[in-house]
């Protein structure tokens, strides 16, 4: 496909060939098992960084998903550490959302935004101080090249577990070449009534577990939206709850025995799920409301991202980037489990979150090239 696009410079060709790399996450719906999995991206990376004398690593994952590393040693010494963090999954998508296209300014296909836009800046910077740009004295640079971003991060968990430890990491998103330093958390509750079953024609001998959660439902909609307007953060503003699902009953003729809701509640940075449970608890006993079961139906944390703006990487992140200040936003990112190893983390990339995940996917190629030439700055200033 991208060989009857004719003109196209190598950072589009690069994106344009790893656009055509299906890798849908697994984990994830999808009917054609053909365009699931992030090996593909990880061997043509690997085929590449090696044309230029890079070799690389694997880091196992999860059952034939492997985080690649990719590693430029400084001349001396390595005191210092600087991880170039995309992920390599990207959501489902009909197969011709694989076929890349570029139209005025622009270049469509899945991941194109999210996040192979990112991969491709971080990946072109990254290949060109090895070839062109002065070798860090006393810094080493991972790229490494994420899985399971888009379902549990497990990518990024690993490597928070198992390290290796650094300075700054860069988690590649579509963040319009804002430096992002903070993001809300993301946790997910469950909330569980029990009733009585019964025939229909007989409510009155059971006991409707949907009525019972129906006064629950309005508090968190209404009194606990703006209890959370009262929370603020400088970066983030205040802490959202949204009931995601809604599920009861059986069939229209049976009093219903049970009634669960899903709530997803972004959170700031210092709140805990235990706060986060205690604050809706004491807001339904406030108004008489019975408190129904609580359980946490996400099996990995998800914690805010608050990364000190002020460490010197940071700052030389934003010089790089011509930035005066970071900024905070509000989905979830690779860079907090990341961060919960004892990594700073920011993210960092071209393109607009609006466009992540849309069936038109896209990216600008003008973002793409200033996403490349703020990295290769970034970099070729370490010490």
């Amino acid at each position: 496909m991208i060989l009857l696009m004719v003109n196209l410079t190598d950072l589009e060709r690069t994106l344009c060939e790893l656009i055509e790399l299906p890798s849908i996450n697994p984990s994830l719906k999808c009917d054609d098992q053909t365009l699931t999995g992030e090996e593909k991206i990880a061997a043509y990376l690997e085929s590449r960084a090696a044309q230029v004398g890079i070799s690389s690593k694997r880091m196992k994952v999860l059952p034939g998903r492997d985080n690649l590393l990719l590693s430029i040693r400084p001349r001396g010494k390595v005191r210092s550490r600087i991880i170039l963090a995309p992920h390599m999954d990207v959501v489902p998508a009909p197969k011709t959302s694989f076929k890349p296209k570029r139209k005025k300014g622009r270049i469509y296909g899945r991941g194109a935004c999210d996040t192979k836009g990112s991969m491709t800046a971080f990946f072109h910077a990254f290949l060109k101080i090895a070839q062109n740009g002065t070798i860090p004295q006393n810094t080493e640079i991972l790229f490494i090249g994420l899985v399971d971003e888009e379902f549990s991060q497990a990518g990024s968990r690993k490597l928070s577990q198992k390290g290796p430890p650094a300075d700054l990491a860069i988690a590649g998103e579509p963040t319009s070449l804002q430096v992002v330093s903070a993001h809300k958390g993301n946790l997910w509750i469950r909330l569980k009534t029990k009733g009585k079953a019964a025939h229909g024609s007989t409510p009155q001998y059971g006991v409707n577990a949907i009525e019972k959660m129906t006064p629950v439902v309005r508090l968190i909609s209404r009194a606990y939206q703006d209890f959370l307007k009262r929370k603020t953060h400088p970066l983030l503003g205040h802490p959202t709850v949204n009931i995601g699902k809604i599920q009861g009953g059986i069939q229209p003729n049976v009093v219903p025995e049970t009634c669960e809701i899903d709530i997803d509640r972004r959170t700031l940075p210092g709140e805990t799920d235990l706060m986060v449970e205690a604050e809706i608890k004491k807001l339904l006993r406030l108004h008489k409301v019975n408190i129904p079961e609580f359980s946490v139906s996400r099996s990995v944390p998800c914690p805010p991202l608050d990364t000190n703006q002020n460490l010197p990487a940071v700052q030389a992140f934003l010089k790089a980037a011509n930035r005066r200040k970071t900024v905070g936003v509000p989905y979830f990112t690779d860079a907090a489990p990341i961060a919960m190893g004892g990594t700073p983390a920011l993210v960092y990339g071209p393109g607009n979150i609006a466009q992540a995940h849309a069936l038109d996917e896209w990216v600008a190629i003008k973002e793409l090239e200033k996403a490349e030439a703020c990295i290769f700055r970034f970099l070729n200033s370490l010490p």
